[in-house]
């Protein structure tokens, strides 16, 4: 009976043994299931590229699609185009190393032939057949170097979408600057021709180039003759301005033209691939520090645009500013033009000409003409100023109203001196200041009145001496 029980218990171990692994695997299979489970969702939440799916996608088709993607996820946008960029930057460079490869065993082969006979003459030489062997693997250089402008040209612009949303890609760019280009091997003169035909005859090269250069000179054309339709049409709205000087008017007109040439040319460089966002970024930038390098030109770029606005004188008036007089030719944002009354161009900076006093003498019609003329102590008094107010009453050119003005005004040193100051015209100033004194100096010999010089006279008193 004790040997029937010892061998119900040897028998009965190994199953209670078995049954409580069971029950502890049961136990534990919905944690080992979790566990698998939360494995699997992170392998699958893994984010995965999902603009590579065709290299060739059109770029505005790849802004699309990148632009709802995060920082996180054009990372590895940018991670799955730099993978293909670099195959084919391996495809390339295996080629390259294979076509040199088939050019030194040509050169081998050419060596063997020269010091050894053909078996036969219908055998073709291993050299050329090496050689042709090589050309058909360089004629493949063009295609594969045309995928990797290709994927370059994708490549930046997801590096681009990585740099708007706070990423940075210049390890990527560096990457880019290195593989790009295309590189020859100018021993090889059949190699570098190909290589310059193939970049010529190719959709990624010279067609494209060929094609932008041509849309920028378009564009540029178009942009010219708008921009000088424009200019006449501000022309013609700013004419009949009254109240508008003349110099502004140009300053509009050339403000107008030079926009629409700036837009044109920002337009234009946008088809050959430049990014006018950074552009225009570093004109901002640079502004600020050019600001501090040119005071004196934006100073003079200030009082430029206060002689515009202002108007103290026109273009043609009769000037003296800055220390310089004459009339005005042109004033630009910097400097102010004056042709001197000998015919001499000074260009004055309009922070001297707008800081200092200015005398427009062409700014009112009518100016008044003073002279001084003199006569000796012995002559008639009355006679010449009769003679002086026949003259200037005589003139044509001298105006009845504001009355003309002649007068007795000093009792100089050797002189009895006369004011005469009758009004013209304002164009007629010199004409009648030239006039009146020619006829004063001829009237004046007629009538027996001297025109005195200075002179001094020395009275010398002898004084004797003491005995």
């Amino acid at each position: 009976m004790r040997i029937k029980i010892n061998a119900i218990r040897y028998l009965m171990r190994p199953l209670i043994f078995c049954l409580a692994i069971a029950v502890i695997s049961f136990a534990l299979s919905p944690i080992l299931r979790a566990q698998e489970g939360a494995a699997a969702k992170s392998e699958t939440s893994q984010p995965q590229a999902v603009s590579t799916e065709a290299i060739d996608i059109p770029i505005d088709h790849l802004k699309l699609l990148l632009d709802p993607l995060t920082k996180d996820e054009l990372l590895v946008e940018a991670e799955a185009w730099r993978d293909l960029l670099k195959g084919k930057v391996q495809e390339i460079s295996d080629a390259e190393i294979k076509s040199r490869v088939k050019k030194e065993e040509a050169a081998e082969a050419k060596a063997d032939e020269e010091g050894s006979a053909p078996d036969s003459e219908e055998d073709q030489p291993a050299a050329e057949t090496l050689n042709n062997e090589k050309k058909e693997v360089l004629e493949t250089l063009p295609a594969l170097r045309d995928e990797k402008s290709a994927l370059i040209q994708r490549f930046t612009v997801v590096l681009d979408a990585v740099d708007a949303k706070g990423g940075d890609s210049a390890e990527y760019r560096k990457y880019i600057s290195v593989v790009s280009g295309i590189k020859v091997d100018i021993t090889d003169a059949n190699a570098a021709w190909v290589a310059i035909r193939g970049w010529f005859t190719s959709k990624e090269g010279g067609k494209k180039w060929g094609v932008q250069i041509l849309k920028f000179v378009v564009i540029m054309f178009v942009f010219w003759i708008l921009a000088k339709m424009v200019e006449r049409l501000v022309h013609k709205a700013m004419a009949g301005r009254e109240t508008m000087s003349d110099l502004l008017r140009r300053f509009i007109d050339k403000i107008a033209r030079r926009l629409v040439l700036l837009l044109g040319l920002l337009f234009a460089l946008s088809t050959l691939g430049v990014n006018v966002g950074a552009i225009v970024a570093l004109m901002g930038g640079g502004a600020f520090v050019l600001g501090f390098a040119l005071q004196d030109t934006l100073g003079n770029f200030a009082a430029g645009l206060m002689l515009l606005f202002y108007r103290p004188f026109d273009v043609g008036d009769i000037v003296d500013v800055g220390g310089v007089s004459g009339k005005v030719d042109n004033v630009s944002l910097v400097s102010t033009t004056i042709r001197t009354f000998d015919n001499r161009v000074t260009l004055v900076p309009n922070k001297q000409v707008w800081g200092q006093v200015i005398t427009n003498a062409t700014a009112t019609e009518e100016r008044r003409v003073d002279m001084v003329f003199g006569i000796g102590y012995t002559d008639n008094i009355d006679q010449a100023m009769e003679i002086l107010s026949r003259i200037v009453s005589e003139h044509e050119l001298v105006l009845d109203e504001p009355e003309s003005v002649i007068k007795l005004n000093e009792l100089a040193d050797s002189s009895v001196n006369f004011i005469c100051r009758p009004w013209a015209k304002t164009a007629d100033y010199w004409a009648v200041y030239w006039d009146v004194t020619k006829r004063v100096k001829e009237e004046f010999d007629v009538n027996g009145i001297s025109i005195p010089f200075p002179q001094q006279d020395v009275h010398i008193h002898q004084v004797e001496a003491n005995s």
